[in-house]
């Protein structure tokens, strides 16, 4: 009987199933292709000494043959350690000429592929001139650019191209991430881990009634809590940075565009109890008074419970839509 072990080199070597380590304790002869096979240690510390042996890996067929004539030569079961991370090869398997069976040996857990993005950014940072130079501020309009891609996927229903799209957003996390680590924790640096934990704290803390002992009738007590977290957390940071007095506005990104921004300030006087001043603005001719009209229409859109960003954009689309077919007709 030969064994295909299979295993993850995203987890750690010796962490295999129940029935990985009774095949290889079992087994007469465990085989590996490789001196640098990830598990070959943690088999040797437990007393299955695999054997190195120079097989044809590249090539199914001939490996089929020469593990069939190493279990037709063993006094028992044959364990053959695959390359970590490898599949079941359908004619490595097709081809063999004894009793085999397929084991995985280890599973990925979900999130374990991230563990190579960090891998491949480290070797980026280092190896490649143009990752190797940038910074924070030099990647800030990819930043952008890659958000604004990725929502217009989302706007055309294309969720063949989110799922790209949503790895460039990532990449740029790890990215900056990357580019922080470089820099000692008392001058502002972090890790990518350390930006999963911050991260994660912060989801368990602003879903008591998830991960507490909350209790939550709707959709809208949900965003009450979070908006009394969210402003605890504030007052919090303004202390400790010994800052003045919180205000609601604290945390506003202003470098969001124009319309957004105006709907989050609104938002937030609304949260805050301020009275509604939308209406009031310079008089007619005052060079401000496009701006006033704007923060208007901004306020009857929340009113009507539309997103004034997004109505926008669709106008936008609609329009770019009409001039498309104008061109096409001949003008």
């Amino acid at each position: 009987m030969l064994t295909v072990l299979l295993s993850s080199p995203r987890v750690a070597p010796g962490l295999l199933t129940w029935q990985a380590w009774s095949a290889l304790r079992a087994a007469s002869r465990v085989l590996a292709g490789s001196a640098g096979h990830p598990q070959l240690p943690a088999l040797t510390a437990a007393g299955v000494i695999p054997e190195i042996v120079d097989a044809p890996s590249a090539d199914p067929v001939a490996l089929a043959a020469f593990l069939s004539s190493a279990v037709a030569s063993a006094d028992g079961p044959v364990v053959w350690l695959a390359p970590p991370g490898s599949e079941a090869d359908p004619v490595l398997l097709s081809s063999l000429s004894v009793p085999s069976q397929v084991l995985n040996g280890s599973h990925d857990l979900p999130g374990a592929h991230l563990l190579d993005l960090v891998s491949i950014m480290d070797t980026l940072r280092v190896s490649c001139p143009w990752d190797r130079e940038q910074t924070h501020e030099s990647l800030l309009r990819y930043l952008l650019e890659e958000a604004y891609e990725a929502a217009e996927t989302i706007e055309t229903g294309d969720l063949a191209a989110l799922r790209e799209e949503i790895g460039d957003v990532m990449f740029q996390a790890f990215f900056h991430a990357r580019i922080a680590a470089e820099r000692p924790a008392a001058e502002g640096g972090f890790t990518i881990d350390d930006v999963a934990d911050t991260l994660a704290a912060k989801l368990v803390r602003r879903h008591p009634h998830v991960f507490g002992s909350v209790t939550v009738a709707s959709a809208s007590d949900v965003n009450q809590n979070w908006e009394e977290i969210k402003k605890a957390e504030r007052a919090e940071r303004n202390g400790a940075a010994g800052a003045g007095e919180p205000s609601v506005l604290d945390g506003v990104p202003f470098g969001q565009p124009a319309l957004s921004l105006a709907a989050q300030l609104q938002r937030r006087a609304e949260r805050a109890g301020m009275p509604e001043a939308y209406g009031e603005g310079p008089a007619a001719g005052d060079s401000g008074e496009i701006g006033a009209e704007l923060m208007r229409v901004v306020a009857r859109a929340r009113a009507a419970g539309l997103e004034p960003e997004l109505e926008l954009r669709a106008a936008a689309r609609r329009f770019a839509e009409r001039v498309r077919s104008w061109e096409q007709s001949g003008g």
